[in-house]
């Protein structure tokens, strides 16, 4: 397992089954990419990952960890997380690709926003700075892909009107971003929007 995978996971099936939204996953990665909002840093690390609810239930689809490197991802490429426990730091997912470090805080935001179908998590040094602490921001002690970070996107959901602003900076992620949106245009457009307005 990858060292930057913080959480326990179980395999529950090798392979998912097709999903429609694969295309439009595809489709505004590559925007993402060419962005360079998510991809390989200098290191050679993955960074930032999207995801796509599956219907009305509380499970996903998101990229695989490591898969940042890929111009074009495959089903094989993409994992379904079926169930999760925050305070265990636990999920299960289908699929033959372990989900991405960040699966824990897509699942919350799915949780805690019924009508949020899709999550884009993404690093942009600039524009991090520039909403830090004027988005909604979680603590600066938080470290991505812990339980920690799940009850504090919880904490924000709770008290603040992310659920309007549909995007949030991470204090202790530097550059990391989550935006989010009833399906993926809507989380991309969210995220177009506060570039343009911080440009």
């Amino acid at each position: 397992m990858s060292e930057y995978i913080k959480f326990t996971c179980e395999q529950a099936a090798t392979e998912i089954t097709s999903f429609g939204g694969l295309a439009e996953l595809n489709a505004y990665r590559r925007k993402l990419l060419q962005l360079r909002l998510i991809g390989v840093d200098a290191n050679g690390i993955g960074f930032g990952n999207l995801s796509i609810r599956d219907g009305t239930t509380k499970n996903f689809y998101i990229t695989g960890s490591a898969t940042g490197r890929k111009p074009e991802l495959t089903l094989a490429d993409c994992a379904r997380v079926v169930a999760y426990d925050f305070e265990k730091n636990w999920l299960r997912y289908e699929g033959s690709v372990i989900p991405s470090s960040e699966s824990l805080t897509h699942a919350v935001v799915y949780e805690s926003d019924a009508k949020a179908g899709s999550v884009i998590h993404c690093h942009d040094s600039k524009l991090w700075a520039a909403l830090l602490n004027q988005a909604q921001t979680s603590s600066k002690a938080v470290d991505y892909g812990t339980p920690e970070m799940a009850y504090e996107v919880t904490r924000l959901f709770k008290v603040t009107d992310v659920q309007s602003r549909k995007i949030l900076v991470m204090a202790g992620h530097e550059g990391g971003i989550v935006a989010f949106g009833k399906d993926l245009e809507e989380a991309f457009a969210v995220l177009m929007r506060e570039r343009r307005e911080r440009s």
